[in-house]
């Protein structure tokens, strides 16, 4: 039988639900259309549920927060203290159809099993979930559990599970420690559709806003990406200053009166030192306030990487209620989410999970789907990304994003100890990074040779070939060519022709393509559509304008859009005369003769290509009119204005310009891109990178 829902119950607190909740929905997400988030059981209504928000948050689910929880407990109990368990079922089965018939697929997260007393079976969960007909997918806590414990545990789990007749899904034993995993699996290898999850140390660690939320702290300085960095551990300055940096480890935050202004100074040293840790943050205790000379020195710092906060408690009140709190997943964690997604993605079969799903046939394709398509397909065909753009921080951080989530390995150009310090100023962790110095590197001989013989005939000498690979967009792109690495990302900080001429001098054209172009994906609402060439050609021939065609015609198609393809001019079919005209019309003729079961319409306008209301009118026997998938525009002027008024009027999100053509991706970046925008053309080049292998 087809599943429609799923129904998450875990035993204890802290094992983990939001976690597996948000990892499963980013599955569902990427395979249905319309994904419900309900929560059948809510513990109080005195605040709104953490849960619930934050998948209403992430997921931008279209659902009232009302529509995604049943009762609440004292309800449930007062229910079943009136023998009335059967009522309750029959009202939760009915707030459920509501969501079952409205949506494609219902995700359900149970009530945790230490909130059941004495008055509520224990197995209220499984009796939901049957009646509900959902997948039944239970957690499982390792912490401080032996090998032995932990397999007992879940055999006596999945069978209670089945017992009750409930469809088991799946279980989930998280939080294993790393000393015993790899025995844990080959103990589990009998065992069908149970996965476990090592113990990652920073998901149990407090962040900047934990803390900011959980005391009410006074932010006196910080940046919103800083609110998210971790603190490693606590550290009460209560000795000399000379003393006191002997006990500075990465990642503390630092508690300490505010009139220290000696320990305040020696602080801020160590964030410009390469010999000491980075500290997260400053917490000034006792109200305390910094003299007005430490505060107008920190004023002037430009770039301050660092939290400052204050509270009124004491050193010793501020330690204790500190130790008590417990992190929380945000939806702004960035940096907690991608390795949250990266851990499920490497431990569990994502493949038998989407298989069971048997997700329907669907032209529906929401931006969300196609990132998360995206992020899957480079996963499972990791390839070497360099970046030579180490300066710039949106890379950096979208670079740690790619490595937590596993999509690629990536490769940055940089003195390492440098590097180094800057990532760590920034509470990043680009451990994982290959890190290539370029000017010393033994490569750059080798680089400067090849160079040299492919373009001494056009003049190249040694000295100028040797100059060019000291620019970083040179050397990556020769690291692409002899294969060092897979692919290159740039742009951030250099024009698109720094990015584009190194390419088109060394990794040059496929052999079957006249010219390099550049396509956009414009994810709207429930479809991903293809725009070419906004980026590249200014004013192509109609056999440039063909070539293009056919090209952005593969690539959708390698991305899994199907591609129906319309040559865009200011007239549809034979309605129009004029040089443009012809071009497009001469471009149509080239398509059909290279490639003759293409779908491809053209001449035609966007408003028939795209509306089939209009294609009814214009051009009532085309195939495409009214359902084209790609748009190919006549030059770069309608191409590049018209990408950017859809994207700005009609809230698209934009992702591009990608190249095609080339042998090996080289792909180029806006230098006003945000963070999002990087992560996903460094997943689109790793996929490219994984076709041309």
């Amino acid at each position: 039988m087809k599943i429609k829902s799923l129904y998450i119950a875990a035993k204890d607190k802290n094992v983990g639900s939001l976690f597996i909740s948000m990892s499963m929905m980013e599955v569902l997400k990427r395979n249905f259309y319309r994904v419900a988030f309900f929560k059948p059981i809510l513990t109080s209504k005195d605040c709104e549920d953490y849960n619930i928000s934050f998948m209403r948050k992430r997921y931008n689910l279209d659902m009232a927060y009302e529509e995604c929880y049943g009762f609440t407990l004292e309800y449930v109990e007062s229910m079943i203290a009136a023998n009335k368990e059967n009522e309750l079922l029959n009202e939760l089965i009915a707030k459920y159809k509501k969501l079952e018939n409205e949506y494609d697929f219902v995700l359900c997260e149970g009530v945790r099993k230490s909130f059941l007393n004495a008055n509520i079976s224990y197995d209220l969960n499984q009796k939901i979930a049957q009646n509900f007909g959902s997948g039944y997918i239970n957690i499982i806590s390792a912490k401080n559990s032996s090998l032995e414990e932990i397999v007992e545990n879940m055999q006596m789990e999945k069978k209670n599970i089945v017992c009750e007749g409930c469809d088991h899904f799946a279980t989930f034993i998280n939080r294993v420690d790393v000393a015993i995993y790899d025995d844990l699996l080959h103990m589990l290898k009998k065992e069908s559709d149970v996965y476990a999850l090592k113990e990652i140390p920073e998901l149990d660690m407090l962040s900047i806003e934990d803390i900011i939320e959980s005391t009410g702290a006074n932010v006196i300085t910080t940046k919103e990406n800083y609110r998210t960095r971790v603190v490693k551990g606590f550290l009460v300055a209560d000795s000399l200053v000379d003393n006191f940096l002997d006990n500075v480890k990465d990642g503390d935050l630092v508690v300490v009166s505010a009139d220290r202004s000696d320990i305040v100074l020696a602080l801020l040293g160590t964030l410009y030192s390469s010999s000491y840790p980075k500290i997260s943050g400053i917490l000034f205790t006792s109200g305390s306030k910094l003299h007005p000379n430490i505060a107008k020195l920190i004023e002037g710092i430009e770039i301050f990487h660092l939290a400052l906060l204050s509270v009124e408690t004491s050193s010793y009140d501020s330690i204790n209620f500190l130790s008590k709190i417990y992190p929380r997943l945000r939806v702004d964690s960035h940096r907690k989410i991608s390795l949250s997604l990266g851990l499920f993605n490497n431990s569990v079969d994502i493949s038998r999970i989407e298989q069971r799903l048997q997700a329907p046939a669907s032209e529906v394709l929401t931006p969300m789907m196609f990132e998360y398509k995206l992020f899957e397909m480079a996963r499972r065909n990791k390839r070497r990304v360099v970046l030579p753009e180490s300066m710039d921080e949106r890379v950096l951080r979208a670079a740690e994003i790619i490595l937590r989530r596993g999509v690629a390995d990536i490769i940055f150009l940089a003195k390492e100890e440098e590097f180094v310090q800057r990532y760590s100023k920034l509470g990043l962790n680009l451990s994982d990074a290959t890190i290539v110095d370029h000017l010393s590197s033994p490569l750059m001989q080798e680089f400067v040779e090849v160079f040299y013989e492919m373009r001494k005939e056009k003049g190249l000498t040694r000295q100028a070939s040797k100059d060019a690979m000291i620019h970083v967009n040179y050397f990556a792109t020769m690291m692409v060519h002899l294969g060092y690495a897979d692919a290159m990302v740039s742009g951030a900080m250099h024009s698109t022709a720094d990015t584009i001429r190194p390419a088109l001098q060394i990794i040059k054209t496929k052999p079957s393509v006249s010219l390099v172009s550049s396509l956009f994906f414009m994810c709207f609402k429930t479809k991903v559509l293809v725009y070419g060439d906004c980026a590249i050609n200014q004013d192509p021939s109609a056999e440039e304008l063909a070539q293009i065609a056919i090209s952005c015609a593969e690539s959708a198609s390698y991305f899994g859009i199907e591609p129906r393809v319309a040559l865009l001019s200011y007239s549809s079919g034979e309605s129009g005369e004029g040089e443009d005209v012809e071009k497009v019309k001469k471009a149509f003729e080239i398509v059909k003769l290279k490639n003759p079961n293409l779908l491809v319409e053209g001449p035609i306008q966007y408003d028939a290509a795209i509306n089939k209301d209009v294609a009814k009118i214009k051009l009532p026997t085309s195939k495409i009119a009214g359902d084209a998938t790609v748009f190919v525009f006549p030059d770069l002027n309608t191409g590049n204005n018209t990408y950017k008024a859809v994207q700005r009027s009609s809230d698209v999100i934009a992702i591009g310009p990608i190249l095609q053509g080339l042998r090996k991706p080289v792909n180029d970046l806006s230098r006003g891109a945000l963070v999002e925008d990087i992560v996903n053309t460094i997943a689109i080049t790793a996929i490219q990178a994984g076709d041309m292998h």
